[in-house]
């Protein structure tokens, strides 16, 4: 498989701005994406490409919890459904996610965005950038055919946002055609129970900064970096598609490990909460399909990782 990759700047709540592969930014841009007026590029037909991604299955007394790891946008020439796969989700009767999908998801991220990504009326997104800043600003609205008035209002962490998916859906990845998306919609379609481990606002909030200053000097970089994401999508994905767990473990722990404390924030806590979420499922009863970001499921702190220190038999890849 060949495709396109990237990488991207996080922030986090001590006011530090943290560098982080876009493997873990991207889940933020496609639940944020569900709610932004912004038209993708007309699709190119390409060849369809087969992928054959990595599942892990846990088993316990009473239950089966298969873990799926999540490329959440993917161009759309790309058909992931394996027999191992499908047979796996016929078989759950609960699907689970990081963030809601369904309609009162979306209102939850537009009511966020409204409550957190608006400037105060009479300030406009340019009239607080620094020259230099509102240059590279122009050249992304060139690049990304995005009209100053659809940002104007929005605070730097959300024009930031927007502007990244809009160039993102003219590289061809779509968040119509992201893994999460496709495997809701089966979910609905066939009637299955949803569950999610995550609000959108504990997601959303994890990438807004927490002053000014920050915000913009953020912003700045982002301006700078945006058109590197492609590079970097690109081996993640390639990796993804090929079931390579461990090659995907690189890729995430190369970029997280340059940059002190972002995996714990970023993927260790958020990995641990959701073992507690898990451990409930497995000692009960029923089968759980669960679709969550790849890089949550790889290297010695991944939920498979985890799990299987708790006991649990984890049949899938390895992932270091």
């Amino acid at each position: 498989m060949a495709r396109e990759k990237t990488n991207g700047e996080w922030r986090v709540a001590n006011g530090a701005a943290w560098h982080v592969p876009f493997a873990i930014r991207h889940s933020l841009l496609a639940l944020a994406s569900l709610v932004f007026s912004i038209s993708a590029s007309a699709q190119v037909q390409f060849a369809t490409i087969a992928a054959r991604p990595a599942l892990w299955t846990v088993h316990s007394t009473g239950a089966t919890v298969y873990l799926f790891g999540s490329v959440h946008l993917l161009p759309a020439n790309v058909r992931w459904h394996t027999p191992e796969i499908d047979r796996a989700m016929a078989a759950s009767s609960t699907f689970v996610f990081e963030a809601p999908l369904d309609e009162a998801g979306k209102a939850a991220v537009a009511d966020f965005v409204r409550r957190n990504g608006m400037l105060p009326q009479g300030t406009t997104l340019r009239s607080l950038l620094p020259k230099k800043t509102l240059g590279d600003y122009e050249r992304a609205l060139a690049v990304t055919n995005l009209t100053p008035a659809l940002l104007d209002g929005e605070r730097p962490w959300l024009a930031s946002i927007v502007i990244d998916v809009s160039y993102l859906q003219q590289m061809r990845y779509v968040v119509a055609d992201g893994v999460d998306q496709q495997v809701y919609a089966y979910a609905v379609a066939h009637d299955k129970s949803v569950r999610n481990f995550e609000t959108p606002e504990q997601q959303l909030s994890l990438f807004m900064p927490k002053s000014r200053a920050l915000e913009i000097a953020e912003f700045d970089t982002d301006l700078k970096e945006f058109q590197s994401e492609q590079a970097s999508i690109g081996a993640m994905v390639d990796a993804w598609g090929d079931g390579d767990a461990k090659t995907v473990g690189r890729i995430v722990n190369k970029e997280l490990d340059s940059v002190p404390g972002v995996r714990k924030i970023l993927l260790d806590d958020r990995n641990k909460a959701w073992i507690r979420t898990l451990d409930r499922m497995l000692t009960g009863h029923g089968t759980y399909f669960v679709t969550v970001g790849t890089g949550h499921l790889v290297g010695a702190k991944g939920v498979p990782a985890l799990l299987r220190a708790q006991r649990y038999r984890v049949d899938g890849p390895p992932t270091r």
